[in-house]
């Protein structure tokens, strides 16, 4: 007789594999900034470097070239993972995969998210060593906050475009492709209005509540739902102590 499986062994595995998953999917994302810098450095060096106008062109040349990259590689891993779904279901017992689409642009975006918060902040991290005072030569000393604040904000964009994304490529809607590409872009775009904070803060925060609602509904969510988590936390009885 055969001894009965460990409790949650059915949960753990699928959620362990997405979390083995993890670094392949930042490996993407690191891919596609690769071949940005490279188009980027080439563009550089190939143009006169004393024009300053020229060069802050490239520099937007660059970021935008950056987007559409990482939205290639977002495709292409949501092409692969297809096919590792195909594979998955074939193998299983009951033909199903044991990982959902909405799992896997989950963990997809949120890594992408979190790879691309790591290189933003190394930057930034860079920026503090050694002695000083920030805003000391007439600069914002609000540089490291706002800085916080917008990483965060793109590892919440990464995660609801991933979702937003796979959604519309299974279900082929391109109108909701272009939104997430063009809203990817117009976010970018924002951060070259920095040191205006409030010029790029408000509005890309502003996007990701948006994204965020619209992730939330692609994924299943209903304000149902949302009410009726709130009314069992409310109803739940307080421990006695």
């Amino acid at each position: 007789k055969k001894p009965p499986p460990a409790p949650g062994c059915g949960f753990a595995a699928p959620g362990a594999a997405l979390v083995l998953s993890f670094p392949h999917r930042a490996f993407f994302w690191l891919v596609s900034l690769l071949l940005a810098s490279l188009i980027w450095f080439v563009s550089v060096h190939l143009s006169d470097q004393e024009d300053s106008k020229l060069q802050y062109g490239l520099l937007v040349f660059g970021a935008a070239v950056s987007v559409l990259l990482q939205e290639v590689f977002r495709f292409a891993y949501f092409k692969l993972l297809k096919k590792a779904d195909e594979g998955l279901a074939m193998i299983s017992e009951d033909g199903r995969s044991p990982i959902s689409l909405k799992q896997m642009a989950y963990v997809s975006g949120l890594s992408f998210g979190i790879i691309s918060g790591v290189f933003s902040v190394i930057n930034i991290l860079a920026d503090s060593i050694g002695p000083g005072i920030v805003g000391i030569h007439g600069d914002s000393p609000y540089y490291f906050i706002t800085s916080a604040f917008l990483t965060m904000a793109l590892v919440f964009l990464h995660t609801f475009w991933g979702v937003i994304f796979f959604d519309a490529c299974e279900k082929r809607r391109y109108w909701c492709l272009g939104l997430v590409v063009a809203s990817h872009l117009v976010t970018s775009g924002l951060t070259f209005l920095n040191p205006w904070y409030e010029a790029s803060l408000v509005p890309i925060y502003i996007i990701t509540v948006c994204m965020g609602v619209w992730a939330f509904f692609t994924a299943g969510g209903s304000f149902r739902n949302v009410l009726k988590c709130l009314s069992c936390k409310a109803s739940r009885p307080q421990r006695s102590r």
